[in-house]
């Protein structure tokens, strides 16, 4: 079972007691995971609105769910990317099946308190070309690069073998290159 220090309660121990009632629990969850689940569907979708919904359909899942839950069969961190993953997946899927009428309204650009994400014009760069990549690739080199991933992982969440995890990140990688062009070396130096 997983503990973030020797104070604090496991995710399996959370979740056995949200599976109880206990809404203290869940709130506990949502500090510990919602971050990294909305950062995932953010860069997946490119929409902050978005993200914030699948963080929150995420979440409905889990509460819905917690009394199912098998402690120690799988790791809550796990469960939670392959929900978000999903869900974005479906949301990009229904994206290219809509055919709209109007532009949609633009969005936003500032960060959201608390937001730490770089905002600055080398990471409108990378995230305008890391937008532009294949599902596939993005979202190999989101899961690796962004979200920190072992191959293992990120291979398991795109249901695929580490090789082909490999080769989509190879390809990802040359396409973010030639799409940055000479600031491309400088920019994607973590990604090599």
């Amino acid at each position: 079972m997983q503990k973030t220090d020797e104070s604090e309660p496991s995710d399996d121990n959370l979740i056995l007691r949200l599976a109880a009632g206990d809404d203290a629990a869940f709130a506990l969850l949502l500090d510990r995971h919602l971050g990294m689940i909305h950062r995932l569907a953010w860069r997946l979708l490119g929409d902050r609105a978005e993200a914030e919904d699948v963080a929150q359909e995420s979440f409905l899942r889990l509460w819905n769910n917690a009394s199912s839950w098998r402690p120690g069969e799988a790791g809550l961190k796990s469960w939670l990317y392959r929900v978000a993953f999903n869900l974005s997946h479906d949301r990009l899927r229904r994206r290219r099946l809509v055919l709209m009428d109007e532009p949609p309204e633009s969005i936003d650009p500032a960060p959201r308190p608390g937001e730490a994400m770089e905002e600055d014009e080398r990471g409108l760069a990378v995230r305008h070309a890391l937008d532009s990549l294949p599902e596939r690739q993005r979202a190999a080199l989101v899961l690796s690069y962004y979200e920190g991933l072992s191959q293992a992982e990120a291979s398991a969440l795109l249901e695929i073998s580490e090789e082909a995890l490999e080769s989509l990140l190879a390809r990802g990688r040359r396409k973010l290159r030639e799409l940055l062009g000479a600031q491309g070396r400088d920019l994607l130096e973590g990604l090599s």
